[in-house]
């Protein structure tokens, strides 16, 4: 079955209601590698229950629609579809524990021919369940390998720009311990290609996988790290593009170029020297 393009387009998603907690925040930071020096009182604040700091990207792993393209009338074949970015803006600071409403629609669906696949994007409208005060708008694009050539779609989203062509400004670099995509699925990503060595066998890889919003919030905390280490409101904005897989155990160097209050980043895994996320950037707020 194909695309059916003004079906996905105007596919509909049920508003989701969740709650979360302080130990919620401070699985996902523990997720992100946070705490690793227990010593390190910038780091502690994310995952002790005493004033619990919040890393924005927590928002990534809370009301998603998960599993939306696997349901045969989206004429996606959801098995070869890939998170090609992900696109972040914080509106708000979040607090340590409330309940937030998440709105999803679908923005674009893009036919990039019948041999190169498709681009859909969707965007999530986050807000507080109890105010409507906005919290954070997240833009999803999936790149489904197998779905081009229905022939009608819309333009692709703006690209994310490339890196500057000079020495990073700073460099991160964050270990990561072997058994980190088991800790990071107790956020809710289940999916086994990051837990079963078998699962992941099958779909390609030597073996388990990390989790690409993994990376991702790690990238974030990398950013926080060097700019912000105490005030992870100060992160307005992160993007990145997910250009290969990274495996638990491995360091991940983040890369930095600062531009005022402007940031461009990649991060690579740090052994191999292959580049994980690309096309980063992020801005920081007052």
């Amino acid at each position: 079955m194909a695309i059916d393009y003004q079906n996905l387009r105007n596919w509909k998603f049920d508003d989701r209601v969740d709650s979360y907690t302080a130990r919620d925040c401070m699985i996902y930071a523990l997720g992100l590698g946070y705490g690793s020096d227990p010593a390190d009182e910038a780091e502690l604040r994310y995952v002790h229950e005493d004033g619990t700091a919040v890393v924005p990207t927590f928002l990534a792993t809370i009301g998603a629609p998960n599993g939306w393209a696997a349901d045969p009338a989206t004429g996606i074949d959801w098995v070869k579809i890939l998170h090609g970015e992900h696109r972040m803006t914080f509106h708000a600071p979040l607090a340590a524990s409330g309940a937030v409403r998440s709105q999803t629609r679908v923005t674009r669906v893009v036919d990039k021919g019948a041999s190169k696949g498709a681009l859909v994007v969707t965007v999530r409208d986050i807000s507080d369940a109890d105010t409507g005060a906005p919290l954070a708008t997240v833009e999803h694009v999936s790149f489904c390998r197998a779905d081009g050539g229905f022939g009608q779609g819309d333009e692709p989203p703006e690209a994310l720009p490339a890196v500057p062509e000079r020495d990073p400004d700073q460099v991160v670099l964050l270990p990561t311990l072997p058994q980190q995509a088991l800790l990071y699925r107790l956020n809710g990503d289940l999916n086994p290609v990051h837990a079963l060595p078998n699962m992941a066998r099958a779909a390609g890889f030597d073996r388990p996988i990390l989790h690409g919003l993994c990376t991702y919030g790690m990238a974030a905390r990398a950013l926080l790290q060097a700019c912000a280490p105490v005030a992870p409101q100060r992160l307005g904005g992160i993007a990145a593009r997910f250009s290969a897989p990274f495996f638990p155990g491995e360091t991940l160097r983040v890369e930095l170029w600062r531009d005022g209050d402007s940031l461009h980043f990649r991060a690579l895994a740090h052994e191999r020297g292959t580049v994980v996320l690309s096309n980063g950037v992020a801005n920081l707020a007052h």
